[in-house]
């Protein structure tokens, strides 16, 4: 099998959503309108709610979504074979993940901005919305100390990306100066910008940061986890204008530039698949039957409760007109979908030419294959290497850096997100302290470092351990929150529309629930406690919510009759 045909396959099917499936979407059903006010114009304070241009939206939009998952979750998948991997990513993109997105968005830009959760109780109710909160908290959790780790390892083991790594942090911060305070053009200041940052890229290659193997106790791996909290922490609390927009902003344009050359390079290499068509079965770990455990192992990428988060978290208060959240929410999820295509290939394909033996074959690819995001700057390195003549230290350091760039954003997001909850939690329960910025921010940073260090194994593995649960509990969200969407329609009288949520509803639910069962089990033999309690109390919260929205959609229905 060519990689070219399967990469063409995808881009056309991405393609036909945008362009077709979302606008008949946006028009006919979420009935989009630029004649209606959205949050970040009514509410606007320059810190959270900044009406924002479109294009530097989604770069905030898309890499605080991606993050490292559309890489871990498919570099991870393809065990099973690249046609499940494959057919999930494509077909999820279109009509699960795109969907979900803009719907998310939809929903918060017209209910004043407010988180999914609190979305869920307005429409479904007040206990159950708190309930539905719990999940999102310990989402942003496990997202923020899994992507902890998975930075802190790609540092230690590619060391030439540090210098580009947090010289964007500059970047970005000079970015949000010219295009806020001094109104420089977007065009030039994304120009100088990204050239400054690919401009990094040979110094980190010519001068790698290795931090010392002990400090205080500390190996270099924690030492890393340690700067990245911190950092999180304090980049959490300043404007988003500031940091965060701009931050993700040229990291989305920066994977704009790595798609097209890793896209590029595959269609000049044409590198053949080697992995297997597919596996119905492995054991590798924690890994075993592809159905259900492919669809919680590939949820960024496919669909990803995450997105709603952001979405309605952040995303939400800077939508400047309605006809945007088609833009972003939409094509937000395809540039995921064609991150995780890109991983795919780099998997099945790039993989095959970090070898000089010209007679690869399936068992072969087996052989050199081993799950891992790692397999994502390799294997997209030997792509890139082989197509250019740029050397796979270089090539591999470019996709390494877009691994940790996209993580980074990922945290950021997820910490602020974290620290609204709380404070809504100090406003719903009436205690002061926890509305404080600082004070939540604290407990945010807190929680999830202490997980990121010691709650879930050992060695540097915990992103390995969690990874199943995190899966399984974003596609539950995910469901609850395409739920919530499909009540708002319902109870809109768009029953027809509501098809269009609740087909991918159902699916997602009996796996990502599937999955989750299976996990408790599993924690349960390994006596792995704290993933065992989080697992039981998403799915007693779950049952909760889903029979709470039934009663609910059935009312509703009864009523209009």
């Amino acid at each position: 099998m060519s990689a070219s045909i399967l990469l063409i396959i995808g881009v056309v099917m991405f393609v036909f959503g945008y362009f077709v499936y979302s606008k008949f979407v946006a028009k006919y059903i979420l009935k989009l309108d630029d004649k209606n006010i959205t949050p970040a114009h009514e509410f606007r304070d320059e810190i959270d709610y900044v009406p924002a241009n479109k294009f530097v939206l989604w770069g905030h939009h898309f890499t605080a979504v991606a993050g490292a998952a559309p890489i871990v979750g498919p570099a991870i998948a393809v065990q099973w074979g690249w046609l499940p991997a494959f057919l999930w990513v494509v077909l999820g993109t279109v009509f699960f993940a795109g969907i979900h997105d803009m719907s998310a968005l939809w929903a918060s830009v017209k209910n004043q901005g407010k988180s999914i959760g609190n979305v869920c109780q307005k429409v479904i109710g007040t206990k159950i919305g708190q309930l539905f909160m719990v999940v999102i908290f310990l989402v942003l959790l496990m997202v923020n100390a899994a992507f902890g780790v998975i930075i802190a390892k790609e540092s230690v083991e590619y060391p030439t990306t540090i210098i580009p790594a947090w010289g964007a942090i500059l970047i970005a911060l000079l970015m949000g100066q010219a295009i806020y305070r001094f109104k420089m053009n977007l065009a030039l200041v994304t120009i100088v910008a990204v050239v400054l940052l690919y401009a990094l890229v040979p110094i980190g290659v010519a001068y790698p940061v290795n931090l010392p193997e002990n400090v205080a106790g500390l190996d270099s791996l924690r030492q890393w986890v340690v700067i990245l909290f911190i950092y999180a922490g304090i980049a959490s609390i300043l404007p988003v204008w500031m940091l965060l927009q701009p931050r993700d902003y040229v990291n989305g344009v920066q994977l704009v530039i790595g798609l097209m050359l890793l896209y590029g390079s595959i269609i000049i290499v044409n590198p053949t698949v080697l992995a297997p068509d597919i596996i119905p079965a492995i054991k590798a770990g924690d890994y075993s039957l592809i159905i259900p455990v492919l669809f919680i192992t590939i949820a960024c990428g496919a669909i990803s409760g995450f997105h709603g988060i952001v979405a309605s978290g952040t995303t939400s208060k800077q939508i400047n007109k309605e006809s945007d959240v088609r833009f972003v929410g939409y094509l937000g999820s395809v540039g995921e979908g064609s991150l995780a295509l890109g991983t795919i290939i780099a998997c099945v394909a790039g993989v095959g030419l970090l070898s000089a033996n010209a007679g690869l074959n399936p068992d072969t690819w087996t052989s050199l294959f081993k799950p891992g995001a790692g397999n994502f700057a390799s294997g997209g390195g030997a792509i890139v290497s082989n197509a250019t003549g740029l050397s796979f230290e270089a090539a591999s350091t470019l996709f390494s850096l877009m691994l940790i760039l996209f993580a980074a954003t990922t945290m950021d997001a997820g910490i602020r997100l974290q620290r609204y909850i709380i404070q809504e939690w100090g406003e719903i329960y009436k205690i002061p302290f926890l509305r404080k910025n600082v004070i939540a921010t604290i407990l945010a940073v807190g929680i999830s470092f202490i997980m990121a260090m010691n709650g879930i194994g050992e060695g540097g593995k915990n992103e390995v351990a969690i990874w199943p649960l995190f899966g399984a509990t974003n596609q539950i969200l995910a469901s609850l929150t395409l739920l919530t969407i499909a009540v708002i329609l319902i109870k809109n009288k768009k029953i027809g529309g509501s098809l269009v949520v609740l087909v991918p509803l159902v699916f997602i639910l009996i796996m990502a629930f599937w999955g989750a069962s299976i996990k408790v089990f599993e924690f349960y033999n390994q006596g792995n406690w704290l993933l065992l309690v989080i697992d039981i109390l998403v799915l007693i919260v779950t049952i909760m919510v889903v029979l709470s929205a039934l009663s609910t959609i059935s009312k509703t229905l009864s009523d209009n009759k």
